[in-house]
């Protein structure tokens, strides 16, 4: 970024919220002059660095959202999700990267006595919404994955490399002909010269937009806007070498299952299409961290884990570990709407672990917004989330 530029609608970000913006925007309206700015490039953060499970969630779990929300707005929200997943998919298709999109099945399973209680009452509630998700006993799970489980819920959903998606929405936004700055960080958002300007400022220069999308996720806490807090968590991840064909199929080749231990730091896993499996989870940590000890050793925890989940992975060479920062907003549900005061510039972020379908789709919804067809607002349509509560620093808790 260097100098003064003008554009129509500036999108800060170019991970998947901000280039779902941009490429849904270029759909609606052709006409449009589209610049995509990013601190780095795209796929650079979050984006690039998931594990590629797409299933259907979003806020806290059915039950709890029942209490907090009412049964309407549950059965919304979970309505939402599945959507999204659903529209992930058809771009994958649309954008031609269908063979790294495997649809499947999604399995949240336990081992504990608490996890067995907490998925009873989450299948009371499905079922009380009229809700289609059914409960998976040991025998049903050992048929899908050869690790012992006590029971699980089976959701519909798929896997898919993350980074050749976003990818694939940067080239088909720049086939478009939206407009690409890289290495810029935002550093500040003004007012503009008139009410229907703001002016995004950077090292090398500034930004004079009719419209802005801060698809920015938790860096919203450093850049100091208003959306609530949105804490800034470092996530992990490894993956082994290709596995045998015996242990593929032992590990949810059949199915194409993926599954997720009920228990929060509990690791999660997915057959990868070139037979490796991506296993993530452990404990996350606040950014920023201090030095490398902490995420080697989740890394440790998390390579102990996986030699356990199967005798066939006693010995299987761990190629690739990663890290990837998402954002978590204390409330568990995303923020997606204009800041307070600025209708023309919306802030889009705080996924709390589930924004590979969620950004998406909250590309789309914002595009609409924009372009002046909000359809139906979102569950969590809003321009802030709950403030932390912790007598320290926002963002340091």
């Amino acid at each position: 970024m260097r100098g003064v530029l003008e554009a129509e609608v500036t999108v800060v970000g170019a991970g998947l919220a901000g280039l779902s913006t941009a490429y849904h925007l270029a759909e609606r309206d052709p006409s449009l002059d589209i610049l995509v700015v990013d601190a780095e490039g795209p796929a650079a953060g979050a984006s690039g660095r998931g594990t590629g499970l797409l299933g259907p969630r979003v806020g806290p779990p059915v039950d709890q959202a029942v209490r907090r929300f009412g049964p309407d707005t549950a059965r919304r929200m979970h309505t939402a999700s599945v959507e999204a997943v659903e529209q992930v998919v058809e771009v994958c298709a649309r954008l031609g990267v269908a063979a790294s999109c495997r649809t499947g099945e999604q399995v949240v399973a336990t081992r504990t006595a608490d996890g067995l209680t907490a998925l009873s009452r989450q299948a009371v509630a499905y079922r009380e919404l009229g809700l289609d998700v059914p409960v998976l006993s040991a025998a049903d799970l050992r048929d899908r994955v050869d690790v012992p489980y006590h029971a699980g819920l089976l959701y519909r959903a798929a896997a898919l490399d993350p980074a050749a998606l976003t990818g694939a929405l940067a080239r088909a936004c720049a086939a478009k002909g939206v407009r690409f700055l890289g290495n810029s960080p935002l550093l500040a958002l003004r007012p503009g010269a008139s009410a229907d300007e703001t002016r995004l400022v950077f090292a090398g220069g500034m930004v004079r937009t009719r419209k802005a999308v801060l698809a920015v996720n938790a860096a919203a806490g450093a850049l100091g806007l208003p959306v609530g807090t949105v804490l800034p968590l470092l996530v992990h991840a490894v993956a082994t070498a290709p596995l045998p064909a015996e242990a593929r199929r032992a590990l949810g080749g059949r199915t194409g299952c993926a599954l997720i231990d009920a228990h929060p730091m509990a690791p999660y896993f997915r057959l990868a299409h070139d037979g490796r499996l991506v296993l993530g989870g452990g404990r996350p940590l606040l950014v920023p961290v201090a030095d490398d000890s902490g995420s080697a050793a989740v890394w440790r925890g998390l390579e102990e884990r996986l030699r356990g989940l199967h005798p066939a992975l006693a010995e299987v060479e761990v190629t690739h570990r990663w890290a990837g920062q998402i954002g978590m907003t204390t409330d568990g549900l995303p923020v997606v709407g204009p800041l307070a005061g600025r209708p023309d510039v919306w802030y889009v972020g705080g996924c709390c672990g589930h924004g590979l379908a969620m950004s998406v789709a909250h590309g789309a919804h914002v595009a609409g917004a924009l372009t002046g067809d909000i359809g139906d607002r979102l569950p969590w349509h809003r321009s802030r989330a709950p403030g932390c509560r912790c007598p320290v620093p926002s963002g340091r808790c």
